[in-house]
């Protein structure tokens, strides 16, 4: 166990808290082990009824995943620590979506990336004043990830797609409307919904009578236009759609999707497309496995992480540069089959 993970039983529930303050509780491989070793042995206690998953101290959730070791990984030993990484990341991601005892995750505060994977495949998702949700990869190279493909191509009126490529931020009301938490709690009364779970009563009664009505979504003025201009899966058709509306809404969205990686934002329409005709989550994970195998080593992720993390000049140049120059052939590159042994696989 590590610990940048705290454990222990609470009445009925297992309770997990994220514990890496300072780097805003960003996943280490170390603590995606550890937790899929903890919730491997809650499986099968018949005193654990629920699990809990929170943060330790500290400002949010869980900010993502271990970038440093991702981009050491991808400039050092060709991508294999970073595999390692996804491999792992990703069957605990499975692992929580599969899991036969209810998980309530409190997404209290950042909550972005890796943040994302553990949190959107529990049974109960529970946002507060604090949320601010994000899957910002695209600016980095990357595509949203860790379940990403999955749960963003389903969600209604083309919001998936507009997240996915523009990494817009979302609050805690935003995240309600949207269908990516199922409650929205006051953060002042998160400690008395815990104790409740950890005594035993039922957990969506528990939530329900804690929930408030949250500030009206800024994100449902704009659903109309989300769902006109990112209708498309070529990206191109999205810049072509934004460049013909002079709202300034239209104008502030174009200037972001500019900034991202033309390659990365093909790549990630192209995923939630394809997530959206697979038959279960574990062909989504494999899928997102071989996308991150290869996408990890590309120019993109490396330079990206170093206008925006490491050097933060935010003057990343992209290789291709435009979205013409992102081919057929190298997303199908991107997206073809490993070989047998090298594919993903759920625990």
């Amino acid at each position: 166990m590590t610990d940048e993970l705290l454990t222990r039983r609470d009445g009925v529930a297992g309770h997990i808290s994220l514990n890496r303050p300072k780097a805003i509780h960003a996943l280490t491989l170390g603590m995606c082990q550890a937790m899929t070793a903890i919730l491997a042995e809650w499986a099968h206690d018949p005193q654990v009824k629920a699990v809990i998953l929170d943060h330790a101290e500290g400002r949010g959730f869980c900010s993502g995943g271990d970038i440093n070791l991702l981009r050491q990984s991808a400039l050092e030993d060709g991508g294999a620590a970073g595999r390692k990484f996804f491999f792992d990341e990703y069957r605990l991601n499975h692992q929580i979506f599969t899991y036969q005892k209810p998980v309530v995750a409190f997404m209290d505060g950042i909550t972005m990336g890796g943040g994302v994977g553990i949190s959107q495949p529990a049974k109960y998702r529970v946002a507060t004043e604090n949320t601010r949700f994000a899957m910002p990869e695209t600016g980095i190279g990357l595509f949203p990830d860790v379940g990403g493909g999955w749960y963003l191509s389903r969600l209604e009126g083309r919001v998936g797609q507009f997240l996915a490529i523009t990494g817009a931020r979302l609050d805690g009301s935003e995240c309600l409307w949207a269908g990516l938490a199922t409650h929205y709690l006051p953060s002042e009364t998160l400690p008395e919904a815990k104790a409740r779970i950890a005594a035993g009563h039922e957990i969506g009664g528990v939530l329900a009578a804690l929930a408030v009505t949250p500030p009206e979504p800024k994100i449902a003025s704009h659903a109309a236009a989300i769902r006109k201009h990112f209708a498309f899966d070529r990206l191109e058709d999205v810049f072509a759609s934004l460049e013909g509306d002079d709202s300034e809404w239209a104008a502030k969205e174009l200037a972001a999707l500019r900034t991202k990686s033309p390659q990365a934002c093909k790549v990630s329409l192209r995923q939630l497309a394809e997530s959206a005709r697979l038959a279960s989550f574990a062909e989504n994970m494999a899928m997102e496995y071989r996308i991150g195998s290869r996408t990890l080593t590309l120019p993109d992720f490396a330079e990206g992480v170093r206008a925006v993390i490491v050097d933060k000049d935010q003057a990343p140049k992209w290789r291709p540069a435009t979205p013409e120059g992102v081919t057929d052939d190298l997303l199908d590159a991107i997206f073809a089959p490993l070989p047998v042994e090298e594919e993903w696989k759920p625990l």
